[in-house]
């Protein structure tokens, strides 16, 4: 019997009722032939979408090309054994060579592929440099046994497909199954030993499809396809290899499609370590919240206290000097005016000296001037100030003489200020400071600058529990900087100094006044 539009003989044994059914309903195999690669092929497309980072993403293109071209040789056979039993004529040899370009194209994307999985996905230069001259290998023999004269022409094509079958086909097959094989030991190191198993099964359906099912080829002039042909193969098992083919077919479909959820894993993964980053993140802030307003309590219990003794220390003294200058001026304002006077005196000294006090310690507290002259007068007043104590210049300029800024803006930028210069003076080693302070009209910016030693500034890192410190300073600022709806920036190098930039929005501040 003349089977299929290769023109291959099948010999159909006449009491054997299982392989009449194969081969009367031999159209309806090669549909699921190709309907398996195909849908493998398709399916794989589709996941191709999702971003990975496995290795087995990278390399599963050529794959998807295989599949859903070799579909497509498969269901072409079938139109054209279609196109022979209801219009009894041959393909033309236009055919043929549609048939042998899908043929071969999708077998060489089997070999790419499974060489990605071998050599590495991002190694391909080498890859493609093999794949060129084994594709002209190929089609260098192909050449030859095509402009083979004394064969007819039916007998020339058929060995050029069985030719194809050998040179690609097999060593194709054989590298995926190569490949896969070292895929599942990637997945079983990624801790996704299932998916190891399904690229295992899938590995030895590939290997089973090119080592039996394309050996078993048409029978042809190509050795070894005189003996190991699909003539053989029929008589020797009842069936023929189309199904075998088939199956193979499906089993490696099914398993490559299993293996595709590798990466709904891999990003399962992925985002719950993002969330539990968050979670990290989230535990670290509110640790570092709970312990800035520990801090804040204590420093104003210690203020408290300080202010406290100053009152008791300077002012109660004060007080109590007038209360008996006082006194001591009631009894000698009759008998001595003039002692009385001089007392008077000198308690208008006293008093004086106990206002400058009360001014300082007013001025620690909150400065006036923030008030009262805005923020530009009261930066200047600190630095002027701050300078004259540590030895140090420190300039201060602004774009606008007079900002119009919220009041809560204006204290967070001072305060800001206030620690950026005293971390200056205290730590930098800096022989100049400079405030630049830039208005726009929805938005202020302060930069802070010094040329001193610098540090190495990681803000990750401000909070360390294993040395049992943190930068509660530096924390400070950036808090002190969120909590007005701004961003506090620092960037410093060893040897390099430091740089502290504040940016507030001011689209959503009310009450701009100063």
């Amino acid at each position: 019997m003349t089977g299929s539009s290769r023109g291959f003989r099948l010999a159909r044994p006449k009491n054997d009722g299982m392989t009449r059914f194969f081969l009367d309903n031999i159209i309806l195999v090669y549909f699921f032939y190709g309907l398996a690669f195909f849908s493998m092929g398709l399916a794989i497309l589709l996941e191709l979408g999702h971003a990975s980072e496995l290795e087995f993403s990278r390399a599963l293109r050529p794959l998807a090309a295989f599949g859903l071209i070799h579909g497509s040789h498969e269901w072409l056979e079938m139109v054209l054994m279609i196109q022979a039993a209801t219009t009894q004529t041959a393909a033309g040899n236009w055919i043929f060579a549609l048939r042998l370009v899908l043929l071969s194209s999708s077998f060489m994307m089997l070999i790419i592929f499974g060489a990605f999985l071998i050599q590495g996905a991002a190694s391909r230069k080498p890859v493609w440099v093999a794949m060129l001259i084994a594709s002209l290998v190929w089609f260098a023999g192909l050449m030859w046994i095509l402009n083979q004269v004394r064969l007819p022409v039916l007998d020339r094509q058929i060995a050029g497909d069985v030719y194809t079958r050998y040179c690609l086909a097999v060593p194709g097959a054989i590298l995926t199954g190569w490949g896969l094989l070292i895929q599942r030991q990637r997945f079983i190191r990624e801790g996704m030993r299932g998916f190891g198993s399904d690229v295992t099964l899938a590995a030895f359906a590939f290997i089973l499809y090119g080592v039996i099912g394309q050996v078993f080829a048409s029978p042809s002039s190509v050795f070894p396809s005189s003996y190991l042909n699909s003539d053989a193969f029929i008589r020797w098992f009842g069936f023929p290899v189309q199904i075998f083919r088939a199956l193979m077919a499906i089993l490696a479909a099914i398993f490559i499609i299993r293996s595709l959820r590798s990466f709904q894993v891999e990003n399962s993964r992925y985002l719950e370590s993002i969330h539990k980053a968050r979670q990290e993140e989230q535990r670290k802030a509110d640790q570092l919240r709970a312990e800035l307003l520990h801090r804040t309590v204590n420093a104003q219990e210690t203020e408290r206290q300080r202010i406290a003794r100053e009152l008791h220390d300077q002012t109660g003294q004060t007080l109590t000097a007038l209360g008996m200058g006082l006194r001591g001026i009631s009894e000698n304002i009759l008998a001595s005016p003039e002692r009385a006077l001089q007392q008077a005196k000198q308690l208008e000294m006293v008093a004086s000296s106990g206002i400058l006090e009360l001014q300082r310690l007013v001025s620690g507290l909150h400065p006036p001037q923030l008030d009262e002259l805005g923020l530009i007068p009261a930066l200047r007043w600190f630095i002027t100030d701050a300078a004259n104590n540590a030895g140090i210049p420190i300039t201060l300029a602004s774009n606008k003489q007079t900002l119009n800024l919220p009041s809560d803006v204006r204290v967070a930028l001072f305060r800001i200020a206030q620690e950026a210069i005293t971390n200056i003076i205290r730590h930098s080693l800096a022989s100049k400071a400079s405030i630049n302070i830039r208005s726009e009209t929805d938005s202020v910016t302060m930069t802070i600058e010094d040329n001193g030693r610098g540090f190495v500034f990681n803000q990750d890192k401000l909070l360390t529990p294993e040395e049992g410190r943190a930068c509660w300073g530096l924390l400070g600022m950036i808090e002190r900087a969120s909590l007005v709806g701004g961003e506090c920036r620092i960037s410093s190098r060893p040897g390099e100094g430091t740089t502290v930039e504040v940016h507030v929005p001011l689209k959503n501040k009310e009450n701009r006044n100063e």
